[in-house]
């Protein structure tokens, strides 16, 4: 079932000096329980696709529908999650991971339940009372993950959450939202420069074309397993050289 449809999508951004075209008829439909990459050259616009969706922006042509309803401002469907975790050192790992509640004004014994219980299901149990400093860098992104979670979002936007992580840690830490995503069955929208994590991660790739930014091409690399698993396939460097030429012409 779509939750998720961008249509016919356009933005121009305005200054007193001239107009650039970000975006120009740009067209996704993702499923409920997808999970979606969108990659091209850099400064095509991937992060201004996930503002849109968001409600951050609005497109100057065309529509954002989210469950049939068309987005036109921030709503509490949508998580977004952003490249560094951006947990408060003065908060707890479980009073980090209530912060949406709070702001909704929603913490109830159940949302604090939930919390708890997303804490203890994905291996931070023992650091809930623990604070950021305190944890690896790997599991502090887990925790915002958590934290993104803990309010019941829809659909996940993730805007390079791996890129401040070391390539160790960041194949870990992909394991682990891979798996936490799935097992929460969450429609996850990427966004990435890093063609190798989008062919690890998403069950289909979206990759947009110089700016104006437009849809090039959607890849459905269907190769099965964990993220690590999928790089170890026979395909994965198949798949790679495809895209990459891809995002380079």
């Amino acid at each position: 079932m779509e939750i998720l449809k961008i249509e016919d999508v356009s933005l121009i951004y305005q200054t007193n000096e001239a107009e650039t075209e970000a975006l120009k008829d740009v067209n996704i439909s993702i499923e409920e329980g997808e999970f979606v990459a969108v990659i091209g050259p850099s400064g095509c616009g991937k992060t201004t696709v996930l503002s849109l969706i968001a409600g951050l922006m609005r497109p100057t042509r065309g529509a954002i529908y989210l469950d049939g309803k068309k987005i036109d401002k921030p709503v509490g469907d949508i998580g977004y999650m952003l490249q560094r975790d951006h947990l408060f050192s003065w908060r707890t790992i479980l009073s980090n991971t209530l912060l949406g509640p709070e702001l909704q004004g929603k913490k109830t014994p159940e949302a604090v339940a939930y919390a708890e219980e997303l804490i203890e299901k994905y291996g931070l149990g023992e650091f809930k009372k623990a604070y950021p400093r305190q944890l690896s860098g790997g599991m502090r992104q887990r925790a915002a993950l958590i934290r993104t979670l803990a309010y019941r979002p829809k659909i996940l936007l993730l805007d390079e959450p791996f890129s401040a992580l070391d390539y160790q840690t960041r194949l870990s830490v992909c394991d682990d939202v891979h798996r936490i995503i799935k097992s929460e069955k969450k429609t996850a929208v990427l966004v990435t420069h890093d063609i190798s994590e989008a062919i690890s991660l998403a069950d289909r790739i979206v990759v947009l074309s110089h700016r104006p930014a437009t849809v090039k091409k959607i890849y459905t690399p269907a190769i099965a397993g964990t993220p690590l698993k999928r790089r170890e396939d026979e395909s994965f460097s198949r798949w790679f050289d495809v895209i990459y030429k891809d995002v380079s012409t």
